[in-house]
């Protein structure tokens, strides 16, 4: 019931990983990134996938935990602008 993947990796045979937030866009042949943190109800899997690299879609419409999910911060909310892009005033 659970949304898991087969990943092969350079460093170990393959792997389970666990595939994040609703519904996913992966097929075979796709290239995904992997990251650490298990899956507290799924035994035996030690690795997660992050949407929005590579070749699997980010999430749409998701306002809340982004930057699990590789979304995109919402046009309404642009109004904050990193700091080291900040222009200096007053120079």
């Amino acid at each position: 019931m659970r949304h898991v993947a087969k990943v092969k990796l350079y460093s170990k045979p393959r792997v389970t990983a666990r595939i994040p937030g609703c519904g996913f866009g992966v097929t075979r042949f796709n290239r995904v990134l992997v990251r650490g943190g298990r899956a507290n109800d799924l035994p035996g899997v030690s690795y997660s996938l992050v949407r929005g690299v590579y070749d699997f879609p980010a999430l749409y419409g998701k306002k809340k935990r982004r930057s699990f999910y590789g979304v995109a911060r919402p046009e309404e909310n642009k109004k904050y602008v990193r700091r080291k892009f900040r222009k200096k005033l007053g120079a």
